[in-house]
């Protein structure tokens, strides 16, 4: 297939691995972002999706015949996630119609379709776990119901195909990220190495002892290239995990042990990273500077407050595959390999020492 895929977003977790994704196998790709870098192989383009004239501009001449749409902006409320994120899919998909040329569009949203948004995440009545697709929406305001919304309707508009693709906690690198597990815990664990700190589990009980999953950012790649491939796979919404389950009393051990350190026990309270590590700024300058490290200013890697709600739910998550599995998506990664994998690369990238 040497149709031109267009990734939005294409610097951040999961765009990042898919434009890697469609180099892998070959196919011509343009990557979207604010501020693009170059890569061999990759057509950058500059735009803002909340600028309906850049966007046009920036795209004109391109061709795309299938749209990864892989990107979000946080909002202080959720009636602004609606309205910011809403129009930024609307934006995209008004820029790219003039060309004719879009057959499929892929649109990655996550499991607050089945939790809720920020405001109200993990809170009243949940559907039963493991999530199942046909489980439908809440009752509840949500910019993932509202990005669905717009693709849905420039589908029927426009004629093209869509899929629907639900992670749960992604795994993956991507400087500056809001949503990055990963590196959030591996900086953690640096900070704990240097100063002796404990290397406490941040999150709830529920979350210590129940069974939960996560995703490899590369699997949701996979799954967005073999939905746009599989004709019973159109118009249809997938969850996407790595496959396998784990307790988080395992996970947190596995972890403590790739960085050297001994877990300390359960704690007797809920200890939040955002508490934990309120003041490390300074600590992290020094470490960046004993190790020559590429990024001192810890906030630019961390994400406390994203990692917080993963980790404090007081409710089991677990997602059923089912349906993917079913039309053929058959890929799968082990949990604690695809964190190592993250930490392997950041120390590459000199991000951790």
């Amino acid at each position: 297939m040497s149709d031109l895929a267009l990734v939005v977003g294409a610097s951040g977790i999961i765009g990042s691995a898919t434009v890697a994704e469609l180099k892998a196998q070959q196919r011509p790709v343009a990557g979207l972002s604010r501020k693009p870098t170059q890569t061999p192989g990759v057509t950058a383009v500059a735009a803002d999706l909340h600028d309906p004239a850049s966007l046009q501009q920036a795209l004109q001449g391109l061709k795309p015949t299938a749209v990864y749409f892989t990107t979000w902006a946080r909002q202080a409320t959720e009636a602004e996630n609606i309205r910011v994120n809403a129009a930024m899919v609307r934006n995209l998909l008004d820029a790219v119609r003039p060309a004719g040329s879009v057959k499929h569009v892929g649109l990655v949203t996550g499991l607050k379709h089945y939790l809720g948004p920020f405001e109200a995440y993990g809170k009243g009545h949940m559907p039963a776990t493991p999530f199942r697709e046909e489980q439908g929406r809440l009752d509840v305001e949500n910019f993932y119901y509202a990005q669905e919304d717009e693709v849905f309707s420039a589908a029927e508009r426009d004629g093209f195909t869509w899929s629907v693709h639900r992670p749960h906690t992604i795994t993956g690198v991507a400087v500056g990220n809001a949503m990055n597990m990963a590196t959030t815990l591996a900086v953690y664990a640096s900070v704990c190495k240097a100063t002796g700190r404990p290397f406490v589990f941040p999150g709830s009980q529920v979350q210590w002892d129940s069974l939960t999953d996560m995703t490899d950012a590369r699997m949701v790649a996979r799954q967005l290239l073999w939905a746009t491939d599989t004709p019973a796979a159109a118009n249809q919404a997938f969850n996407i995990t790595n496959g396998d389950v784990f307790r988080w009393k395992w996970m947190w051990s596995r972890i403590a042990e790739w960085f050297g350190l001994e877990a300390a026990p359960f704690p007797s309270q809920v200890s939040p990273l955002e508490q934990q590590m309120a003041g490390d700024a300074a600590t992290w300058q020094k470490i960046a500077q004993e190790h020559g490290l590429a990024e001192p200013e810890i906030d630019r890697l961390v994400s406390p407050w994203h990692t917080d709600a993963d980790l404090g739910r007081p409710i089991e998550v677990v997602t059923d595959l089912s349906k993917s599995r079913a039309l053929g998506f058959l890929d799968y990664q082990a949990s604690d390999q695809a964190f190592f994998k993250v930490f392997e690369q950041l120390r590459k990238d000199r991000l951790i020492p």
